[in-house]
């Protein structure tokens, strides 16, 4: 079993710094729509570069969900092989199915080392609830990718819609209506962009509230990505490259 640190050990330390200086250098644009205040980052999750990208270049004092199977050294290979490489052509499963029991070592360092809060789907989603209102209340902003792999449009999939729940248990617990913002991550143009943020309200019913804010981000990012520069979009399925979508159209 691995265990959260709450402060990073020397050895990770000295590899975010290694990964920093070789992974690709982001800007940020839109900084003036995140809250001084707490709240909520909603991103697309490019694959691994939206938790890398925001791990390694968000200024605020932040923590990201993480899942707790890649936190947890037994688990990672199976969730591994599930959400990156299954989808891979099947003649090539035994490399990527060997792939992941190599990686899990790391994974599970990585993981419990970094600003991370664990996401289970099961009874323990209420530590998950429980942990994210407290680094709130301590003055974090949380960062969340909820994509699922159901397809919304070009660039991103479907939201899972729970983590709205968060906003209600803060309100109960503070008074205060948190604002979710949207968050574009495009590593080819190496940009994490946001958008103007909206904020949770309490008096609707909870899953009017869940759906109008998760619609909300889903619609923001796909704006904020087709304002931006003809790019390739990162999907949250790992397809090949090659079938990667362009943020837009190209007009003729």
């Amino acid at each position: 079993m691995s265990v959260r640190r709450e402060k990073p050990s020397i050895l990770y330390k000295v590899l975010k710094s290694v990964v920093k200086f070789v992974y690709k250098k982001y800007t940020i644009e839109g900084f003036e729509h995140l809250p001084e205040q707490p709240s909520i980052l909603v991103g697309n999750h490019s694959q691994l570069h939206g938790p890398l990208a925001c791990e390694l270049y968000l200024p605020h004092k932040r923590y990201t969900w993480c899942a707790g199977e890649m936190m947890r050294l037994k688990e990672v290979p199976a969730y591994a092989f599930k959400d990156f490489w299954s989808q891979k052509p099947k003649y090539t499963h035994w490399y990527y199915k060997c792939a992941s029991y190599a990686i899990a070592p790391l994974a599970s360092f990585l993981f419990n080392n970094a600003k991370t809060i664990s996401v289970d789907r099961d009874a323990r989603i209420v530590s998950t609830f429980k942990k994210t209102v407290k680094k709130l209340c301590e003055g974090n902003h949380i960062v969340i990718f909820p994509e699922h792999d159901v397809k919304h449009n070009h660039i991103v999939y479907d939201f899972q819609t729970n983590f709205v729940d968060v906003a209600r248990l803060y309100y109960k617990k503070t008074g205060v209506a948190l604002q979710f913002v949207p968050m574009y991550l495009s590593p080819n143009l190496k940009k994490i962009v946001f958008g103007e943020p909206i904020a949770f309200h309490p008096e609707n019913e909870k899953e009017q509230e869940r759906k109008r804010i998760c619609d909300c981000m889903m619609s923001q990012i796909t704006e904020l990505a087709q304002s931006l520069p003809r790019h390739k979009v990162v999907p949250y399925r790992n397809i090949p490259k090659k079938l990667y979508p362009y943020n837009r159209v190209e007009k003729e």
